[in-house]
């Protein structure tokens, strides 16, 4: 019997060594955290189609293409883009000279922005008629300079026909296309 006692004092002595006092805690501790900023990319989205109003021969022809839009999802630290805006000659049946209404008789405005997301100064290329460009050569439609982070800028651009006096009567089609970089 007396072993058992030794035992079970053994044993009751190795647990009040195993279980002990508190552990000293620290005053205060560190954690590292980590997260990740997903970026995307430069963008325009632009009607897929637009109508004019019907004109006459040394008319002006005078509408609105619809909502263009730049989104700017690349987060930048500092954030800059240009819209540029081009157009084809505008033609009828074969297309002949007399079918054909150039590209330098068509003006285009972009107008003051509609809506801006982010940060950054938006500029219209043409913030009023007055201030319209034709065609004949590549024409800025709207620029973001000292952005910081994701931005967007949509504006609804005006396009004026100057109706040559000899333009013959049809559907004219032609094509413009807007870019961002």
């Amino acid at each position: 019997m007396r072993a058992r006692k030794l035992l079970i004092v053994g044993s009751a002595a190795s647990f009040l060594v195993a279980v002990g006092g508190p552990a000293s805690a620290a005053g205060s501790g560190n954690t590292t955290v980590t997260f990740s900023i997903t970026v995307g990319a430069l963008s325009i989205t632009v009607p897929a189609s637009a109508g004019l109003p019907a004109g006459t021969p040394g008319g002006t022809i005078t509408g609105q293409l619809g909502a263009v839009t730049v989104t700017d999802n690349r987060a930048l630290l500092t954030a800059s883009w240009t819209s540029t805006v081009s157009s084809t000659d505008y033609t009828t049946g074969g297309g002949t000279a007399s079918e054909t209404i150039t590209k330098s008789n068509v003006s285009y405005w972009s107008g003051p922005a509609t809506a801006t997301t982010g940060s950054g100064t938006f500029t219209p290329g043409q913030a009023t008629a007055t201030q319209k460009q034709p065609f004949s050569s590549t024409v800025t439609a709207f620029t973001l300079t000292a952005g910081v982070g994701n931005n967007s800028a949509s504006w609804n651009p005006t396009l004026v026909v100057a109706v040559p006096a000899a333009a013959v009567g049809g559907n004219y089609t032609g094509t413009v296309t807007h870019s961002v970089a």
